[in-house]
Formats: C-alpha cells, sequence, structure tokens
C-alpha cells in the first residue's frame, strides 16, 4: 500500500445552524493511520492539546470485552477535522434540507508525524487505543466528524463534548484559558481566573514570583499548591473582592497583566513573611492548602480592595502582614481561636466552615 492515499467513507453531512457535522462508520483499526490523540501538554507556555492521558486499565477492559462475542461499541466517537478533509455530496435529492449524502475524503500520508495528521480525536481515546490493541482484523464504529477552525475550536468541543462526564476538574481548568467560543455558564465564570492562574504558574520563579511553578495541574506535575484552591482564592476576588477593579462585568474579560500584578505583589510579601510554610505542601502546612490560601485571599482583599497596582506600595503591606506571625500556626503549635476554639496547627480542613473560621481569625489579626 502506498504511504500516501485516500480514504473515502459514505456519510451524512447534517447542517446544525451554521455549521456541518458528518456521521459516518469506519474500520476502527484504520482510526489512527489520520488521527492523532492529542494529550494535554505544555510546550514552554503555551498549551499544546486537550486530551486527557490514557487510563490503560480501562483500555484493557475495552480490549478484553471486544475481542469476546458479540461485542458492540454503539457509542460513536468525535473526530475534529482540519480543512484537507472534504465532503463530496452526491447529486440525489434529500427528503430533508438539513442532510445530504455524500462521501467523506480524508488524505492519508503514513510518512506525516502524529500532530501533523488530518483528524484529532476528541471523544473516543480510550475506545480507539482498545481497538487498535485488540486482536481483531477490524471493528468498525460510527463517528461524527466536523471541520474545526483551528486548536481553540477544538478545545470548546472537547469540554462541550465531556460537559456530561466525570472529566477532571484540574484538566478542564488548564484547557480554558486557550479555548474560545461558546462554554456553559459554570466554565465560562472560571475562565478568566484559569487564564490568571496560568499566568501566575507560569511566571519568573528565578524573580521571586511567588506562585511560579508552585501550582499543581495537569502539566505541571511538580507543583504542591492544588490548582482547585488558588482557582477559587482568584475567583472569589475578581467577584466580590480587590480584583473586581480589574475585570470588565460586562464581557467576563479582564486586565490580566494587572491581576497577576497583583497578586504577585500581595503574595511576594505572604512568601518573604512565611518563607518557610510557603516553601512546604500542604500535608506539612496550613498556607499552601486550601484553607490558607483561600484565606489569605480574603485577607489581601480586605486589605487592598479598591487599590490599583500603582498604589499598592503606598499601602505598607509588609508590616500588615508582619502582624499575623504571632497568630498564625502554619507548620507547628496551635490556633487560638477564641474560647473553646483551639486547633492543632494540622486541625484547619478545606472546608467551607473552616475557611470561615480561619478567615475571619486573620482579619481580626490585621484590623
Amino acid at each position: 500500500m502506498a504511504d500516501r492515499y485516500e480514504i473515502r467513507l459514505p456519510a451524512l453531512r447534517i447542517r446544525q445552524g451554521e455549521q456541518f457535522i458528518y456521521t459516518f462508520g469506519v474500520d476502527g483499526k484504520r482510526i489512527h493511520n489520520f488521527t492523532t490523540v492529542s494529550r494535554v501538554h505544555r510546550d514552554d507556555i503555551d498549551l499544546r492539546g486537550y486530551q486527557r492521558p490514557e487510563v490503560l486499565s480501562h483500555i484493557r477492559a475495552i480490549r478484553r470485552y471486544l475481542e469476546a462475542d458479540g461485542a458492540m461499541l454503539p457509542n460513536a466517537i468525535v473526530l475534529a477535522f482540519d480543512d484537507r478533509v472534504t465532503f463530496e455530496p452526491i447529486r440525489s435529492k434529500s427528503p430533508v434540507d438539513y442532510v445530504a449524502v455524500g462521501q467523506l475524503v480524508i488524505p492519508v500520508d503514513e510518512s506525516l508525524p502524529d500532530e501533523a495528521k488530518p483528524a484529532w480525536l476528541v471523544d473516543g481515546q480510550q475506545r480507539s487505543a482498545a481497538i487498535r490493541d485488540a486482536d481483531l482484523a477490524e471493528f468498525p464504529v460510527a463517528a461524527v466528524g466536523f471541520i474545526a477552525r483551528g486548536e481553540a475550536e477544538q478545545r470548546s468541543q472537547f469540554i462541550l463534548v465531556n460537559n456530561t462526564k466525570p472529566l477532571p476538574k484540574g484538566l478542564i481548568h488548564e484547557l480554558l484559558p486557550d479555548t474560545k467560543g461558546q462554554l456553559p455558564t459554570p466554565y465560562a465564570r472560571k475562565q478568566l481566573p484559569a487564564q490568571v492562574l496560568a499566568r501566575l504558574n507560569f511566571g519568573d520563579r528565578a524573580a521571586g514570583e511567588p506562585f511560579a511553578a508552585r501550582i499543581a495541574t495537569p502539566t505541571m506535575a511538580n507543583g504542591y499548591i492544588k490548582g482547585n484552591s488558588v482557582l477559587k482564592m482568584v475567583e472569589n476576588s475578581l467577584y466580590d473582592g480587590a480584583l473586581y477593579q480589574y475585570r470588565n462585568p460586562e464581557d467576563g474579560t479582564g486586565d490580566i497583566d494587572q491581576l497577576v500584578l497583583h497578586l504577585n505583589y500581595f503574595w511576594t510579601i505572604v512568601q518573604v513573611t512565611f518563607p518557610d510554610a510557603w516553601e512546604l505542601p500542604p500535608t506539612k502546612s496550613r498556607l499552601t492548602h486550601g484553607a490558607g490560601i483561600q484565606a489569605m485571599g480574603y485577607v489581601m482583599d480586605a486589605l487592598t480592595d479598591g487599590v490599583p497596582t500603582r498604589k499598592l506600595s503606598g499601602l505598607k503591606l509588609e508590616s500588615k502582614i508582619a502582624e499575623l506571625r504571632e497568630h498564625c500556626a502554619w507548620t507547628s503549635g496551635t490556633w487560638d481561636f477564641g474560647p473553646d476554639q483551639t486547633r492543632r496547627w494540622n486541625g484547619i480542613q478545606n472546608t467551607p466552615n473552616d475557611v470561615r473560621l480561619l478567615t475571619s481569625h486573620l482579619l481580626r489579626a490585621v484590623r
């Protein structure tokens, strides 16, 4: 077989508003000839890909099922094509004007690296891997495809397709900054905080930026501060705190440069005031724990609300944060929250009640 050829598949083109989707059947053994599975990773700072890592145990289970008698996979896989893939309609009248019958023409060049293939697997990663590895000559599957306008649209479709599935939150949050298109309201609300989180995480650690390379995400496995903790802190402040001033409430966008500058200014002071606690993971420090990150975020709001970045130096935050030293038990000792309210240093948990308790304690200390 030649290295370059075309796969022609009978297909239906279905119009949805101004978009088209294509539904067709294809031998699952041939999918990887023209499709790449883009696992999420970073190239320097920029996000590349959007798929979760393969779940090997799940793939093995599907493979065992496929190799048994009577196996059936009725759910369609979803593919995002680039403009090298075309649809050739057959000149026959359709009983409905939104469906056309024809052939989907997919070019195959086996010499191309994976990232240069004309299709991306949006949904069905484990199923396609199981079919690829199964001891079968062929296994046709149902597929749905669309021609995407760039990788940002592919990410958007990936999020939408997986919106009803238990997709890891960390993966969704890492995809959001580089995603375009309509998103469910809960994800749209988190898009700006996720953009800020990404900028914080990929800052200059050598220059002392406090969150640089410290936030744990799917592409920053060595981070020790939970991404969701930082995301909650940023989101709380954006909607009802010091960071609100940099956000456009009309369209949800924000001045990311100023947001990052404000956060880095405050949290650098926290880092310098509590250097040992800042360098430890949440199991050994309640400062980098979800409760500590959120509570100190509320302290930031109380001390800097309405103050733009250019005026932050006039607040003398160093002395105010220093006042917290005698009231904090980030890594040892006990928290004194009042009569009958004493806790061991690690007795604070990342629950709404404990976050409120710690926040109230810290705010009393700085006021």
